[in-house]
């Protein structure tokens, strides 16, 4: 069974802290975690746009602090959840030899959608859009989640 879940972007300063908040929200039961594959934002809160859009939507990031994804995170969770290609890319990277943790692209719990990642609001300064994708997607985990126990 599922119990732990980990989200992991570039940064962990918008996209994997978001999809965080919104998978508690939706999971309290479970252990939820976010991490970034780069260590630029080690230590720091969620980026300040995404904190408000978020909390527009009654999700709380101001108490996350970025860290950066390591080869035991493959120990610690049950799911690791990449919120584009070359995150999944970077992920099965640092798996370790014999390490079965699934490492799957968070859309694919949100096929309805048709995207294939979760856009980078950092860059594109969508951060409503990049909500609206992280919320289908959370969704769509706690249903695959709730059919599976």
């Amino acid at each position: 069974m599922t119990t732990r879940i980990l989200f992991v972007c570039l940064g962990n300063i918008c996209r994997s802290p978001a999809a965080e908040g919104a998978a508690r929200a939706l999971l309290p039961e479970l252990e939820i975690d976010s991490a970034g594959t780069s260590d630029w934002h080690v230590g720091e809160p969620p980026y300040g746009p995404m904190q408000a859009a978020a909390l527009r939507r009654g999700i709380d990031l101001s108490r996350l602090r970025a860290r950066q994804f390591g080869p035991q995170d493959f120990r610690r969770f049950d799911l690791i959840l990449a919120m584009d290609g070359q995150n999944l890319a970077d992920i099965e990277a640092l798996r370790p030899a014999g390490s079965r943790t699934p490492v799957r692209l968070f859309t694919d719990y949100a096929p309805q959608t048709g995207a294939d990642h979760v856009p980078d609001p950092y860059y594109t300064r969508d951060f409503d859009g990049a909500l609206d994708l992280i919320g289908a997607a959370a969704e769509g985990l706690r249903r695959t989640l709730a059919a599976e126990s």
